[in-house]
């Protein structure tokens, strides 16, 4: 997981693209979910993008670019949203 400044805790999940060091592969990062939804929300999401995933220090890991599906699930299951990065 890329390494940067801290996330503020304003309630604000924030989905990444990153590409660097996983061989030239993107996946899409969920970050500031809270503690006790990540893992449920890390199955729905990838039963959603029909792709693989990973849970990885509180952030959710998900094979491929799917930040706009993504970002319009969590919507619409009440979280505020931001697209963040690149």
């Amino acid at each position: 997981m890329a390494t940067g400044p801290a996330l503020p805790a304003d309630g604000v999940v924030r989905i990444f693209r990153e590409k660097g060091g996983r061989g030239g592969k993107v996946v899409t990062i969920i970050r500031g979910l809270p503690s006790d939804a990540v893992t449920g929300v890390a199955s729905d999401l990838k039963r959603l993008c029909g792709s693989g995933g990973s849970v990885k220090d509180g952030a959710v890991e998900i094979q491929g670019d799917h930040r706009e599906k993504v970002a319009a699930r969590l919507e619409r299951d009440g979280y505020r949203v931001k697209l963040a990065g690149g």
